[in-house]
């Protein structure tokens, strides 16, 4: 039960619990970005599951008026505790991805890539029409026939 509710303290829809990120981030960046991928993975997951519910037929009898909140907000607890336990995986890759980033500055990611090279001619902007010769083989292939044997241009 203090689980559900700590989890629920740290959502990515509370306001404070965003201004407790970003001064979470000015102390120790590391502890923010897993906080970051964390929180960005349940909304993920939230996102998903809400989709699944969405697919399913909804029937008058069974389902009430408040019935979608209280899924909506069952599915947002389900989701945060996932990714608090590790989830699908998804925190752990963009944490990874985070750090790396973080380490490389923008002056150096810049003089790491290649230069493109181009090795094909350029292509003109109108290039010239011309007709291309139909094979009589070709002609035959367009040449309708008629159930009575006659041909495009011959009369009854």
């Amino acid at each position: 039960m203090s689980d559900i509710a700590h989890t629920s303290s740290s959502t990515y829809l509370d306001f404070n619990a965003l201004a407790q990120l970003k001064g979470d981030a000015s102390r120790d960046p590391s502890k923010a970005v897993r906080k970051t991928a964390e929180q960005f993975e349940a909304y993920f997951i939230q996102q998903m599951m809400k989709t699944m519910r969405d697919s399913i037929e909804k029937s008058d009898l069974v389902e009430g008026g408040n019935m979608e909140m209280y899924q909506d907000l069952m599915d947002k607890e389900v989701s945060l505790s996932m990714a608090k336990r590790g989830g699908m995986g998804l925190a752990d890759m963009m944490e990874r991805q985070m750090n790396l980033t973080q380490a490389l500055s923008t002056q150096d990611a810049l003089r790491q890539r290649q230069p493109m090279t181009v090795t094909a001619p350029a292509l003109p902007l109108n290039p010239p029409r011309q007709a291309l010769p139909l094979q009589p083989e070709t002609i035959k292939a367009y040449q309708l026939e008629r159930p009575s044997g006659l041909r495009l241009g011959d009369k009854p």
